[in-house]
């Protein structure tokens, strides 16, 4: 999978102790908020992939995310299926979502990218982002496989995708705070994607 998508991003390498925690689906009410919470109270940045009609119904929340100074990014309008998906309509889907976050950097949902997907959004300049840390907060584990999944796979420059959503909350809520304090007492930082571009 990496080989074909050679043009979007994992990973960065040699980050001098840098990691690149990501939070896709949201903004929601209550967990966002909590997310946002952790950060401050840990002086880490994150980059949120926003889905755009959780941005509508959540503005507030949204603005909060901009205001403390993380990165919002797109994660399309609807969090449709790559490969359920026209062309035509999953690239609309992105523009609707990218006029709300303002923003070139793009997740595909269940990372599912068609070729001709892949190619169009080269071209018109997304910078595609995947991640080498899954925490699998979304699946039916226990919160300390969740946090297990991210210790034991997080290394200088990754990048950790969690999730904002109804479905991860309680793998979050446990992981996410252990996570921090693991990586900050050995000496690494939390920055968002923009940090890099």
């Amino acid at each position: 999978m990496k080989k074909f998508f050679s043009k979007a991003v994992w990973d960065f390498k040699g980050s001098d102790k840098t990691i690149y925690l990501t939070f896709d689906d949201g903004p929601i009410p209550g967990l966002t908020e909590w997310i946002l919470d952790e950060l401050k109270k840990y002086n880490a940045k994150a980059t949120f992939f926003c889905v755009g009609e959780n941005i509508i119904k959540n503005r507030t929340i949204f603005d909060r995310i901009i205001t403390e100074g993380h990165q919002v990014a797109n994660h399309t309008q609807n969090h449709i299926k790559g490969f359920h998906s026209s062309l035509l309509e999953y690239i609309k889907n992105i523009e609707a979502c990218e006029s709300l976050t303002k923003s070139k950097l793009f997740r595909a949902p269940y990372g599912q990218l068609r070729k001709s997907q892949y190619r169009a959004l080269l071209r018109k300049n997304y910078k595609i982002i995947f991640w080498d840390v899954i925490s699998y907060d979304y699946e039916k584990i226990s919160p300390e496989q969740c946090l297990s999944n991210v210790i034991r796979n997080t290394k200088d420059g990754s990048i950790i995708l969690f999730h904002d959503n109804i479905k991860a909350e309680e793998n979050v809520r446990y992981a996410l705070t252990k996570t921090l304090e693991h990586f900050l007492e050995k000496g690494f930082t939390f920055n968002s994607i923009a940090s890099r571009q």
